[in-house]
């Protein structure tokens, strides 16, 4: 099981997984609403490194992403789930409109990205390619949708 990490402890995490020539994976999301989807896209990119930490988006990130009625679950629990995956060693939240920053501090090995992404168009493409890392897109095809499960539930409760 993972641990949930402020920035000040991942970076320690990661200068002691570089210390041990370990690689580090990084990938990140809102992580509302877990679901089969999350789980596979993790699961894939624990598999790219010998460490895998992920960005959660902070509540006040999220609701500029998905709108006010996001998120559903506080950040701390996010995390803390994101955390319980098997392969997830690290979870950290992150409060910048983009995720750039988080991967500058980290420089990870390779950034992993879900299958609604190719490696022409993940936005962080041109940091990863500054920092000497690589793309991998992971997971299972993008069939799976927090907010698509957020309207099943609403319309059982109608």
């Amino acid at each position: 099981m993972g641990h949930v990490l402020n920035q000040d402890e991942m970076d320690v995490a990661v200068a002691t997984a570089r210390e041990a020539g370990l690689s580090i994976a990084f990938a990140n999301g809102c992580f509302d609403l877990l679901h089969v989807g999350h789980v596979r896209y993790l699961k894939g990119a624990a598999f790219e490194a010998d460490l895998l930490i992920v960005g959660i988006n902070a509540d006040s990130s999220v609701r500029a992403i998905k709108g006010e009625s996001r998120p559903i679950q506080p950040e701390e629990e996010r995390a803390e789930i994101v955390a319980a995956i098997g392969g997830v060693d690290v979870a950290v939240i992150f409060d910048e409109e983009t995720v750039e920053p988080l991967l500058r501090r980290v420089k990870p090995d390779v950034h992993c990205k879900g299958t609604d992404y190719t490696p022409e168009t993940v936005p962080e493409r041109h940091v990863m390619a500054e920092l000497g890392g690589r793309i991998a897109i992971v997971g299972d095809p993008k069939d799976h949708d927090s907010s698509a499960l957020i309207a099943k539930l609403a319309k059982r409760e109608d």
